[in-house]
């Protein structure tokens, strides 16, 4: 909640005071920011796994898309929600805003004419390290709703199937094909949180959480 103070001011008696009172204005949810940022960057990734694009030269077009949408939009709703006090948003949204920059800053080293290019199995443990804090995610988004599991379980699998890709050069096409999922389901849920807000009632449906724990 942003808080905006008022000043009030009274005369008794030929005496002037102020009050100061603070009112807490809400904030909006940020939710659908971050969510078509990360629908629109795996979006591009995936049209590179899947070879949708004819051969090229260099992958270096892609890296504005990442930055802004992948990782800025992503950094921009993380912190929005950890003034609104979600701390599963907020850590979600700032770790792969950091995820995707650090993707494009791969892009623009691997594509650079200055700098060698490095040995992107560093990449790969990486992606590991991600892999494992996106599990961790998935298992707190059984506490959130089915469209969060959702697009979580996909983000594992194109990382997961990512790894091998960077280590033993095995087909990033089904790693393509979850980034691709990935996409949808991200544009789904954004459309879903915008209309189901603007309406005041659902009007795309974004499911139940799976677990409730007992309190």
């Amino acid at each position: 909640m942003v808080q905006k103070k008022e000043a009030i001011f009274s005369e008794q008696k030929g005496i002037f005071s102020m009050e100061t009172t603070v009112k807490a204005l809400p904030v909006a949810d940020p939710a659908p920011l971050g969510l078509i940022g990360l629908a629109v960057a795996a979006l591009v990734l995936a049209s590179a796994d899947l070879q949708l694009v004819a051969s090229t030269p260099s992958k270096s077009l892609m890296i504005p898309w990442i930055v802004f949408f992948g990782a800025t939009a992503q950094l921009i709703a993380g912190g929005m929600e950890f003034k609104r006090n979600n701390i599963f948003g907020a850590t979600v949204f700032s770790v792969y805003a950091m995820t995707m920059y650090s993707i494009a800053l791969t892009l623009v080293i691997n594509n650079s004419s200055v700098v060698t290019p490095g040995n992107l199995a560093h990449y790969a443990y990486g992606l590991i390290g991600i892999l494992a804090f996106s599990i961790i995610a998935t298992m707190a988004s059984l506490m959130t709703n089915k469209a969060l599991f959702g697009i979580l379980i996909a983000v594992d699998l194109a990382v997961a199937l990512l790894i091998p890709h960077y280590l033993y050069e095995m087909s990033s096409l089904p790693a393509g094909v979850f980034l691709l999922l990935t996409s949808v389901l991200s544009f789904y849920a954004a459309v879903a949180v915008i209309l189901n807000t603007m309406a005041g009632k659902t009007i795309l449906p974004l499911g139940k959480a799976l677990w409730i724990p007992k309190k």
